[in-house]
């Protein structure tokens, strides 16, 4: 009986869904040809499809009905007709668009750069002139107007970020620094969640970097990001078309770089797809000795197994080796022996190192989602990451000797770590109405477990040596009297010597719990409000600790979809260890003293604009960021810490970007930053009160990129581009008990010509056109690129349509 209830019940939903109907029809250009990437909707329905690059689509099981059909780019004009389907029947509906194809690709471009929408930034799908939260974008075509080969290079086309180191693959924090808004960070999303490194990244499988500024501890928990913001990788997904793009870029210092990008469906309904991005990476350093080499490889599967499932996983592998970076520490503990650069003196050929001391630092990321479409208003999402990041190898920097003789101690250790990380997340997002009122709910819990086990050795001096290459073997802490040995920069020599050094093991754990929910409240159609708010538990072998964290804002459109006022309130916050008391003299109580959470508040005020048809479009803000609860050394306590720190970061940026006319894109950015310890502790010189911190970075930053393409002429596809970096001067070392150290202000200048063609791309870069000599640094000196060139050629191919 229960199978004949069985079949009778198939039989009626197989009847039902042959009684349904399709739409499907072609999207062409004024000029007859294909108008690929174009969005068809079903208005008043969840049902919409994206246009193959033949300018076919299709839309199956569609309930009998009369409907309006939409066929929109961002930038053109939206086109609709009035569509009736009949049971089992086949409608074609064909739009003509009235641009050109050469028109419709600049608008493609221009785009890009300023995506309007994102489901990473607030978690949920909304537009930048909804979000009262400001996030900047850095797309992949403007990545290969620059000939990007070094994911650093990408994050100088952002206002407010300025990098402080380079990666050096040490274990545990070994990928690049970056300061935004005032504040040390590290790259660490990928698609909203952890993407750990203790390398380089690869920019070869991004479809776009999305900087989210301020403190976002409440959608994102506390262990990946920092207080000025986070930096989140978008990766390219698989789209129902076969086609693909492989390149070669040669260059100065014998770059060699080979990319591919290959998409195909591996069924005929195009429900599962697979898109494979790799790269290899040969490159030496601008400096006497140094290389770099890197293979990645990042396959990514998307399977729809009906209207409401559908599956995506994502992965990355990385396998890479390279030579540290030259590292100049100053000294921080008495006053320096330099005063500038010009003092420095430094010869920047030199990297005083060898090939031979070089470091492995491979990685992976996995990441799993499920996406079940609950309801017309709410949707389920599960995801799952996995990652590895390790480090095997030699790490060298240099440090200042500080005893008046203006040479450095050359460090080293041998490292072997790895640390691995596990997130899991459960979304549930809702748009539904009450009464009148919208309202867009986001529902979630995150569950975070990073586990690191390092088993390198100790630290030891191979040699001292001076900014012009001069070795000597003299012992800075035994005056009169030499290193104990001589050591050669081999591998052999290094590890005898390390062989008697004492070596460091740790193994932390940490795990964070959390829940959180968000709404964004529309009162109108053009003022809505955003709560949300994050209750997050950390644990590790030491302590735990519970924290909130809420997050406020208001939007209000006074033109609708072209002008947003806004403001928000913003929290971050950062877990404190327990720490032990000691009495006057500084011995032992056995007391252990408890901590709240560090907390970084920010209010921020600011207007977007998406002017013109998505010609003009701008965010301009200004902010101001208090951290509290920062902790600190007790005044009358040796090695005791009391809770009392306070700093300020407060300043003021704008990102401009303009499409005028057909084929020119412009791109501007200015960011200014104040930041300063308003509480602080004389004996740290990370927290000196009444000083502006060592990871502010520059007060001034600016950017800008402009880039023109030929069209409807005999040299479309011919283009020029010219762009730059203005970094204003900045104190790497800025200390009472030292002095200061400042690195003065430059201009980097940097421009292109290419030839963009339908099947093929060739372009010329040149970098640093002025040669200018020029320096990072976060309590150290960090030489930087001379002037070296790129050239480029991709092929582009793609398939035939169903």
């Amino acid at each position: 009986m229960k199978l004949t209830y069985l079949i009778a019940f198939l039989f009626l939903c197989l009847s039902s869904f042959a009684q349904n109907g399709t739409i499907k029809g072609t999207i062409k250009t004024s000029d007859g040809k294909p108008a690929a990437s174009v969005s068809i909707t079903l208005k008043g329905t969840q049902r919409g499809t994206v246009v193959n690059r033949q300018g076919y689509y299709e839309l199956k099981n569609i309930s009998p009905g009369s409907y309006i059909l939409s066929a929109s780019y961002i930038g053109i004009e939206t086109k609709e007709t009035a569509v009736k389907v009949l049971p089992g029947e086949t409608v074609t509906v064909d739009f003509s668009l009235i641009e050109t194809q050469n028109q419709l690709r600049e608008v493609i471009i221009s785009s890009n750069r300023s995506k309007t929408n994102s489901e990473y930034v607030a978690k949920m799908p909304l537009k930048n002139l909804e979000n009262p939260q400001v996030y900047n974008v850095v797309s992949a075509d403007l990545l290969k107007q620059q000939a990007v080969t070094s994911y650093d290079d990408a994050l100088k086309n952002v206002p407010g970020v300025f990098r402080l180191w380079e990666s050096t693959g040490r274990d545990g924090d070994g990928g690049s620094y970056f300061s935004i808004r005032g504040f040390e960070s590290q790259v660490t999303m990928l698609n909203g969640l952890p993407g750990l490194t203790n390398g380089n990244l690869d920019p070869a499988n991004l479809e776009r970097i999305e900087v989210i500024k301020g403190p976002s501890g409440t959608l994102f928990g506390t262990p990946v990001v920092s207080y000025g913001g986070l930096v989140n990788n978008v990766t390219k997904k698989p789209y129902a078309d076969f086609g693909g793009e492989i390149g070669y870029t040669a260059g100065s210092f014998g770059l060699s770089r080979l990319t591919a990008d290959i998409n195909t469906p591996l069924t005929k309904d195009n429900a599962l797809l697979v898109r494979i991005n790799t790269a290899y990476h040969n490159e030496n350093s601008f400096q006497d000795y140094g290389f770099r080499k890197a293979f990645f490889l990042a396959p990514t599967v998307s399977y729809k197994a009906s209207d409401r499932l559908s599956f995506l996983l994502v992965s990355e592998f990385m396998q890479e080796e390279k030579t540290n970076p030259l590292m100049i520490f100053l000294g921080r503990s008495a006053p320096l022996q330099f005063k500038d650069l010009d003092d420095l003196n430094y010869d920047r050929k030199l990297s005083l190192t060898s090939n031979d001391l070089s470091i492995k630092s491979p990685r992976y990321n996995v990441q799993t989602q499920m996406i079940y479409k609950l309801s017309d208003k709410w949707t389920s999402q599960t995801v799952l990451s996995n990652g590895q990041a390790n480090s095997d190898g030699y790490y060298t920097y240099l440090y200042d000797n500080e005893d008046g003789q203006r040479d450095f101690g050359l460090w080293v250790t041998k490292t072997q770590s790895t640390t691995n990380t596990i997130d899991v997340q459960q979304n549930f997002t809702g748009d539904f109405n009450i009464g009148s009122f919208r309202n867009r709910v986001l529902v979630g819990l995150d569950y975070f477990s990073r586990t690191q086990n390092s088993a390198g050795t100790g630290y030891e001096r191979i040699h001292n040596v001076n900014l012009q290459g001069e070795i000597n073997y003299r012992d800075p802490y035994n005056p009169g009297h030499d290193l104990p040995r001589v050591t050669y920069l081999t591998r052999a020599s290094v590890d005898a010597l390390l062989a008697t050094s004492t070596p460091y093991p740790y193994a932390p754990k940490d795990k964070a719990y959390s829940a959180y929910v968000s709404d964004v409240f529309n009162i109108t159609p053009q003022l809505s409000a955003m709560a949300s708010l994050r209750v997050d538990h950390f644990k590790n072998s030491e302590f735990g600790q519970t924290a909130l964290s809420p997050k406020f804002g208001i939007n209000y459109q006074p033109v609708k979809d072209q002008v947003a006022l806004f403001v928000n309130y913003m929290n971050g916050f950062n877990n404190v260890a327990p720490g032990a008391v000691t009495d006057e003299n500084g011995n032992s109580t056995g007391e252990v003293k408890n901590f709240k959470p560090e907390q970084a508040n920010q209010f921020e005020a600011g207007i977007k604009t998406n002017l013109v048809g998505n010609k003009l479009n701008a965010t301009i803000s200004y902010y101001n960021i208090t951290v509290d609860n920062v902790v600190i050394a007790d005044p009358t306590r040796p090695f005791t810490s009391i809770q009392g720190g306070k700093s300020r970061s407060r300043g003021f940026e704008a990102d401009i970007q303009a499409n005028p006319v057909n084929g020119l894109s412009i791109i501007l950015g200015y960011a200014y930053n104040d930041s300063k310890i308003l509480k602080g502790d004389i004996s740290n010189s990370w927290y000196e009160e009444g000083k502006r911190p060592l990871d502010g970075g520059s007060p001034h930053l600016g950017n800008f990129w402009v880039n023109y393409k030929l069209s409807n002429s005999k040299l479309s596809g011919l283009g020029i581009g010219f762009g730059g970096n203005y970094v204003g001067e900045y104190l790497t070392i800025n200390l009472a008990s030292t002095g200061n150290f400042a690195i003065p202000s430059y201009t980097t200048l940097n421009g292109s010509l290419f030839y963009d063609a339908d099947k093929f791309r060739l372009g010329f870069n040149l970098n640093n056109i002025t040669n200018k000599g020029y320096a990072g640094g976060w309590s150290t000196v960090n030489p930087q690129k001379t002037r070296n060139f790129v050239f480029s050629l991709s092929y582009k191919f793609r398939g035939h349509g169903n």
